[in-house]
Formats: C-alpha cells, structure tokens, sequence
C-alpha cells in the first residue's frame, strides 16, 4: 500500500485578527485529532486592514475608523474576549495602544518558515499582540519577537530595514482577495476547498479526513 499523500493546508489569515488568533489554536487542535493524516501547512499573508500606513496609526483612531468609536467596540470585543478564553488564550483588548499595518509581521512568518519556525513566529506576534499590547509597529519589538523563536536578531534587525519580500508579501495578500477570501482565517485544503472563519477543531478535523480521503482515493484510481 503506497503511503498516503499529505493535505496541503493554506491558512489564510492576519496577526491583527482575533478570530484569526483564536482560528490558529482551532486548526491545531483540529490537526491533532487527525493526527493520523499527513499534512503541509502554510501560513498565508492577508491584509485584515490594508489602509492602515506602514508606520501604524493609534489604537483609538483605528477603533473609530472602523467601529465609529472606541467605545463601540467594547460590546464587540466582550464576545471575542469570551471565545479565545474558552481556547486557553488571553485577549486584552485594553492594553493595545497603536494598530500596526502587518507587512512586516508577515515577512518575519516568511523568514521563519524557510527554518521552519512559521507557526511560532505567527503565535509569538499574536501573543505580544493580543495578550500584552505589544506595538508591532517597533522594530525592537519584532526583532526580540524573532530572537525568542530562533532568528538571528541582527539578521532580522537589517531585512527589515530593507524592502525584502514586501512585494512578494503583498503579492500573496493581492491573490487571496483576488481569489474571493474578504474573511479570515480561511482554510484552503489542497487548493480546491475553503472553509471561512474560526470554525470548531471538530469541524476542521473531519474536513481535513474528507479531503485527504477524497486525495488519495483520486491517486489511488
């Protein structure tokens, strides 16, 4: 019996979103109940807010841009706040004081990947996010980020400095809206089946046996 072919599993989603933080620990937990089936998984870029500049705007002027007032988020925020704490994660909304543009965060997952740090890399961003209010707009911030899952700080410290991979970042984010994902996290199971938002582990674990069934049944005829 020919071994079975991993599930490529892209997953589409932003530092920025507390779906997309709570939509991680999902997948994981998903990717362990079907711990039996081999797979590849890729982080994806998206740009949950793409107007934001590169330098960050303040915390309050984000809310107010999109929810109309600081304020009106808190009723929004509540929700999410209960649902990462029913994962074991801790969201304080209350501690983010400036709204990064993620560019940047997502070429550090693009340089953690070639060590194949990817999936820590996004974790270790959406905790100093989420959980402490840490400013992803400072350099010093994002390189001690990388030092704490295993980059060479000075390394990390001069890309960032440079243009390297902005455009190929912002390249993947342009073919996720272009390919109809306006929602994240989105999980794209071999290139063929997207299932939108932070869906249950249970549900995410049967899409992954479906598909990889469906896979390997395709190569086996």
């Amino acid at each position: 019996m020919s071994a079975l072919k991993p599930l490529k599993i892209d997953i589409v989603s932003d530092v920025v979103c507390p779906w997309c933080y709570i939509g991680k620990k999902r997948i994981e937990d998903a990717l362990a109940l079907a711990s039996d089936v081999p797979v590849e998984v890729n982080w994806r870029p998206f740009f949950l807010n793409s107007w934001v500049p590169r330098e960050g705007i303040s915390r309050d002027e984000y809310l107010t841009a999109k929810f109309g007032s600081p304020e009106a988020y808190k009723g929004i925020a509540g929700r999410v706040v209960a649902a990462a704490g029913e994962e074991g994660l801790s969201y304080h909304p209350e501690r983010v004081k400036r709204q990064p543009n993620t560019v940047d965060c997502h070429r550090l997952i693009h340089w953690a990947e070639a060590k194949g740090k990817a999936a820590q890399m996004k974790q270790r961003l959406m905790e100093l996010y989420f959980r402490d209010g840490g400013d992803l707009t400072d350099v010093d911030v994002l390189v001690q980020a990388a030092a704490d899952v295993g980059l060479d700080a000075e390394d990390v410290r001069k890309r960032l400095a440079t243009d390297e991979d902005v455009e190929l970042i912002s390249g993947w984010a342009q073919e996720a809206s272009d390919k109809g994902i306006s929602g994240v996290p989105t999980y794209v199971f071999a290139q063929k089946y997207a299932v939108s938002g932070a869906q249950p582990a249970e549900l995410l674990a049967r899409a992954i046996r479906q598909v990889s069934a469906e896979l390997n049944a395709q190569a086996a005829e």
